[in-house]
């Protein structure tokens, strides 16, 4: 599918926006991007979120900062699209990086992008992440010791959390003690399933082992208001995506009626 054609799918059932991945987009001129954004606007919604994979845990620190310059470019595109958020990652577990370096790799590189994101109307969102297609590597901080201590040291920035329902059941942990512990971070939420414990096998929304209810009532309580973007990987085409879609909308609207 093209984008329009994504976005003009999205506006059928109903959806309020889309979000991007960054590799979607064939060039960052502002000619181009303003044409994406102008086709996505005629459709009746709108660019949420545009997702990224910074990778600030390589062991060669000029690949680090050229890493930090991507980023600078990605927020300047994410804004040219109108988003409201750039998801954003640590990076990759690279098998010669240590974890109290990684670790610090990781918040330099998340909390100086949030100093360049300051000039744009972009919020950055750092994601308990998994493995994208795009990396060689799982990410840095799966492990949730890792991610929550990301997420602690970066506490001074302007850097929220997008949070996956799936990836730390797919770590092998419960997910619902970690969102308790980022909740006051959370500015986002990537609504995913799996349905297997300690690896991410996508499945329909609703269908695997995220107890999303319970996901869903503890964000209604903390007041959350922002983006809940669908993960459907389920391979299910259309019917798929409807289906989330109403899976998604059903759940949260039972929260406000316990």
């Amino acid at each position: 599918m093209s984008i329009k054609e994504w976005a003009l799918e999205g506006s059928r059932i109903g959806l309020d926006g889309i979000d991007l991945s960054i590799l979607f987009l064939k060039n960052r001129s502002p000619e181009y991007l303003d044409k994406v954004r102008q086709q996505i606007g005629e459709t009746g919604i709108r660019v949420a979120m545009v997702t990224t994979y910074p990778d600030f845990t390589h062991p060669d620190p000029a690949e680090r900062e050229r890493q930090l310059t991507k980023l600078e470019d990605d927020i300047v595109t994410a804004s040219r699209l109108g988003a409201d958020l750039l998801r954003v990652t640590a990076g990759q577990a690279h098998p010669s990086v240590g974890r109290r370096e990684g670790i610090e790799w990781a918040v330099n590189g998340l909390v100086r992008a949030t100093e360049f994101a300051r000039e744009y109307p972009v919020n950055l969102a750092y994601e308990n992440h998994a493995k994208p297609g795009a990396w060689q590597y799982t990410d840095f901080s799966h492990p949730t010791d890792i991610f929550l201590e990301i997420v602690e040291r970066t506490a001074h920035a302007s850097l929220g959390v997008n949070w996956d329902t799936a990836n730390t059941i797919a770590y092998g942990d419960d997910p619902i003690p970690v969102l308790k512990k980022v909740l006051n971070r959370v500015v986002s939420v990537h609504a995913a399933d799996t349905s297997t414990r300690g690896e991410l096998k996508h499945v329909l929304l609703g269908t695997g082992l995220v107890p999303f209810k319970e996901m869903f009532q503890i964000l209604r309580d903390a007041g959350f208001d922002g983006w809940i973007c669908m993960e459907e990987a389920s391979f299910k085409g259309p019917a798929g995506v409807n289906a989330a879609a109403d899976f998604v909308r059903r759940t949260w609207n039972e929260t406000a009626r316990r």
